[in-house]
């Protein structure tokens, strides 16, 4: 009896007389390859250095869980996404929130984004925040952010989930 790689290899040289893989289990040269071009498109992780990151120290007050339940937080997917003419850092988002309406949420980050970048993904906002009104336009709840000091300089990151979520899902 042949060891089982010997015979993966002798199986393989029998597919392809002329084409040699190296792991000895690829059918044809085009399997192969496509196998190849599949490892090297594979996502390399990013490797990312925390120590100059400041964060903000947490709340040392509780907030009841009754309280806490209250605030309704969604899933939203980004319509469009402008600046606010006269405003250095709104931008004024149009969401699908679910309802069948769009919903506008003004967030001041555009310090940190360009607005073209953001249509189409899909964001964290709360939804039941009382209307309030910016430069002249109603603001209907509240993106969330991730802010932090980077070597003593403010960063932000919108909070952005993966895309298969639907507009409109509930977030515990």
């Amino acid at each position: 009896m042949k060891p089982i790689g010997q015979q993966k290899k002798e199986k393989a040289q029998e597919a392809s007389a002329d084409f040699e893989c190296a792991c000895f289990t690829c059918p044809s040269q085009e399997a192969c390859k496509a196998a190849q071009e599949a490892e090297k498109a594979a996502p390399v992780e990013e490797k990312i250095d925390f120590s100059n990151v400041e964060i903000e120290p947490l709340f040392k007050d509780f907030v009841d869980f009754e309280t806490f339940s209250k605030s309704d937080f969604r899933a939203v997917k980004v319509l469009n996404c402008e600046a606010v003419p006269k405003s250095k850092k709104l931008l004024k988002f149009t969401l699908d929130d679910g309802t069948g309406e769009n919903r506008v949420i003004l967030s001041g980050i555009h310090g940190f984004y360009e607005p073209e970048s953001l249509i189409g993904k899909t964001c964290v906002a709360i939804t039941n925040l009382p209307p309030r009104p910016m430069m002249g336009i109603e603001s209907c709840g509240m993106l969330l952010s991730a802010i932090h000091k980077e070597n003593g300089e403010e960063r932000l990151n919108l909070l952005q989930l993966d895309p298969h979520i639907p507009a409109g899902a509930k977030l515990y």
